[in-house]
């Protein structure tokens, strides 16, 4: 696996504690040379500012708003983008999602989906399938 691609609302819309923990995550990825993004179905513009700064603010590599390009998940054209953007195959990407519809969509186009209700949870699929070590 080399791509991780995350959901905002729901997953990282969160407490502040968890979105430290999510950051700390996102930069012991990335240091293991994992391409990071975030897909939304958020509709972009300027009130999607608060999602961008993740990117703006170096957290992950992309900012993938459903709005901007033109594909609501679980459309595959939206994984697809996001794969692209980030350039890794969608093979090699796991999306995280707190959208069944989503995880089970993105499964069924090749990706590894991670169903997420909690970070303590989710974290350790992540750092399972990443070879991540450290404490999040």
């Amino acid at each position: 696996m080399r791509g991780l691609i995350v959901d905002y609302c729901g997953v990282l819309d969160v407490s502040e504690e968890d979105s430290r923990r999510w950051r700390a995550l996102f930069a012991a990825a990335r240091k293991n040379n994992v391409a990071t993004a975030v897909l939304s179905n958020d509709p972009g513009g300027p009130g999607a500012e608060h999602i961008r700064e993740w990117e703006f603010n170096g957290i992950v590599d992309a900012v993938v708003l459903s709005g901007e390009i033109g594909h609501d998940k679980p459309d595959p054209r939206a994984f697809a983008i996001a794969a692209d953007t980030i350039g890794v195959e969608m093979n090699d990407c796991v999306l995280v999602d707190d959208s069944i519809l989503n995880v089970r969509a993105a499964v069924d186009n090749g990706l590894v989906g991670v169903y997420y209700q909690q970070f303590d949870r989710a974290v350790v699929e992540i750092t399972g399938l990443f070879n991540i070590e450290g404490e999040f």
